[in-house]
């Protein structure tokens, strides 16, 4: 991997790392309809203004259907049960029980495919589900009686990014841009007739707006030029990396502007899953010296 796109890399987890901080911020002032609805439809409005510079079209006719299940599994029901969770636990925890997406993804893909999982994805599999549990034991002594739900509402955000992440494999070859973009719009429309169900939008101070906008263009928008280029330069294999480095910053920025504490079961939880996730993906690092060709997105 070239510096450059280390560097890429980098960024792109600090971006993302920061999502949970942002929904920490926004989601317990606007309730989780109103802050997602706001997230989606500013990086719509985004890409659509880089789409329309760059000359990149939707052909809505002839995808809607596959936005449709991109908007719904991959931004508006996880973002959904993300800024839910986000209510009541930290955004350590959030993001650590993010990292469990490709777990869920590898889980999924091999009942879809009907595939026999090998000795290292069983094992991987098994540990990070024990991760998982290491975390939500130590963690339910703490938290709130709904933190169980927060819990829950995280994890099933990670399993809706692993049906989307399987369903995508799967499906007909879309152009990069146009899934980033046409996802966006989609999870913008469906979220729309939530609105009417929100009893009060309470007027947000400078925080929360500051949070709706990073979210919307940063963690949304330009996160999605940052990750689809990255697939460009060093493959699917090498970008799925990111996996490894969004948990560290979320901690980190929890920490730093919302005052988190992080436990050593935190730190220990983290470890259990990322190596989990690595057996149940295959990722070695021979592996991503493959993905490391261009072209092999």
């Amino acid at each position: 991997m070239s510096a450059v796109n280390l560097l890429r890399l980098l960024i792109l987890s600090a971006i993302w790392g920061g999502s949970f901080l942002f929904m920490r911020i926004g989601a317990p002032v606007l309730g989780p309809t109103v802050l997602i609805a706001l997230r989606v439809g500013l990086a719509a409005l985004f890409l659509l203004i880089v789409g329309v510079g760059l000359r990149k079209p939707l052909h809505l006719t002839v995808h809607w259907r596959h936005y449709v299940v991109l908007g719904l599994l991959n931004a508006a029901l996880p973002f959904l049960l993300l800024a839910y969770a986000a209510q009541t636990i930290s955004a350590s925890l959030l993001s650590i029980l993010n990292a469990t997406a490709p777990i869920w993804s590898a889980l999924i893909g091999a009942l879809w495919m009907r595939a026999r999982l090998t000795l290292p994805s069983a094992v991987g599999l098994i540990l990070g589900f024990a991760g998982v549990a290491l975390l939500a034991g130590v963690e339910s002594v703490s938290l709130p009686a709904q933190g169980a739900w927060a819990m829950a509402a995280a994890l099933g955000a990670a399993f809706s990014y692993g049906i989307a992440t399987t369903y995508a494999r799967s499906a007909k070859s879309v152009e990069p841009f146009a899934n980033a973009h046409g996802t966006m719009v989609a999870a913008t429309v469906l979220m729309i007739p939530l609105l009417p169900f929100v009893a009060e939008i309470p007027r947000p101070g400078v925080a929360v707006v500051a949070s709706v906008a990073a979210l919307g263009v940063l963690c949304s928008g330009v996160a999605y030029l940052l990750y689809f280029r990255l697939i460009a330069e060093i493959g699917a294999t090498g970008a799925l990396t990111v996996t490894f480095v969004i948990p560290v910053f979320g901690m980190l920025w929890g920490a730093i502007f919302l005052g988190e504490r992080i436990g050593w079961h935190a730190v220990l939880a983290t470890g259990v899953i990322l190596t989990g996730t690595a057996l149940a993906n295959g990722l070695t690092l021979r592996g991503m010296r493959r993905g490391a060709k261009p072209g092999q997105a």
